[in-house]
């Protein structure tokens, strides 16, 4: 055995100059709350839970509150997740009557969510908020029944993801998949190449077809209602709140900044036309480091009252960082289900 000091230093594990931690052999530890905020909310707002089944519809609505601590530890490869959470998740249930539709709002509080108990569904506990009607009873009631179940299957997916590294999942997987003999790019630097974004000169694209690795998302809406109303309250960071039930600030300017949802999109606004045009750099925290779509909202009023909304976002990535490849799926339900379908509800729009 060798002395203290004089082994062979093919062995000896040394810090680097550059401070490179070569195969995570080191203990690493990343911080994993913001990642743990924003999986947690794409997985579990907007979901349907019924949808007309016996004259009642129940959507959830947005994640209200994540309390706590989420990190990653890391170790020769070996993942070692730590997470204690507390969240809070908003409901809505909708029945259709002779008198018109009746609403009811709940939610459903996750108290204790940890590593400790991964192999185990955690407490779910559904409220109502407000009195306590027959309507809001068979809300709560069928929420128990079929949003419940759905609401863990959801919890068990962030669970499995936390369990393979959580934001660090594509790092990890990169330092374990070997290069091919002549340079050849692994399949993680493969995509990653493939989200991110390409010089000028190599962006060049057939005209009418997306970018590989991007897609467009194109929509219209029709609401009854003046374009400069929803113009107004799409630029009004007050009634953003209000419908959402979300913290957003927003710019009026062109150039200022913008930020919706508790911080999980922001953009910068490019062009403005009060009533009839808005157009915007627009991105999820999720995606890709300086990776931004482009929105453009086109606003008609082809009478008197009633106006279209003309949606096109381009160079929308077909995976976040984080190897999830629903974006485009999610993006385009949360225009539809978050943003246009609860602008109509709360202001009365197009019911």
């Amino acid at each position: 055995m060798a002395r203290y000091g004089e082994g062979d230093k093919r062995w000896i594990v040394e810090e680097r100059a550059d401070g490179t931690n070569v195969h995570n052999w080191h203990w690493a530890e990343r911080d994993c709350l913001e990642w743990s905020r924003a999986r947690l909310s794409a997985l579990l707002a907007g979901l349907t839970v019924l949808d007309g089944e016996g004259g009642l519809t129940i959507r959830t609505v947005a994640l209200d509150k994540l309390d706590g601590e989420a990190y990653v530890n890391i170790r020769k490869g070996k993942v070692i997740p730590g997470y204690e959470l507390s969240l809070t998740l908003s409901w809505e249930a909708e029945a259709a009557s002779e008198s018109g539709a009746a609403k009811v709002t709940g939610a459903a509080e996750v108290p204790y969510l940890a590593d400790e108990n991964a192999d185990e569904d955690p407490d779910l506990r559904v409220t109502v908020r407000g009195d306590e009607t027959p309507l809001a009873r068979r809300a709560k009631d069928a929420f128990l029944a079929r949003g419940k179940p759905l609401v863990l299957e959801k919890i068990r997916e962030f669970v499995a993801a936390m369990a393979k590294g959580g934001p660090a999942k594509d790092e990890l997987e990169s330092k374990k998949t070997p290069a091919k003999a002549g340079g050849a790019a692994t399949a993680p630097a493969k995509r990653e190449e493939a989200l991110a974004p390409a010089p000028a000169a190599k962006e060049k694209k057939a005209k009418g077809k997306d970018k590989e690795g991007f897609k467009t998302i194109e929509m219209t809406e029709k609401f009854y209602c003046r374009a400069k109303d929803i113009y107004e309250i799409l630029m009004d960071e007050n009634r953003w709140k209000g419908f959402t039930q979300s913290n957003a600030r927003i710019s009026r300017e062109v150039g200022g900044e913008f930020s919706l949802f508790d911080g999980s999109i922001n953009g910068i606004n490019e062009e403005l036309q009060e009533g009839k045009l808005i157009v915007q750099k627009w991105r999820f925290g999720s995606w890709p480091d300086g990776l931004y779509s482009t929105v453009r909202l086109m606003f008609d009023e082809p009478e008197s009252g009633v106006t279209i909304i003309k949606l096109k976002q381009t160079d929308v990535p077909m995976e976040d960082k984080y190897g999830n490849s629903t974006v485009v799926e999610n993006t385009e339900r949360g225009w539809r289900e978050l943003i246009f379908q609860r602008i109509r509800g709360v202001f009365g729009f197009g019911i």
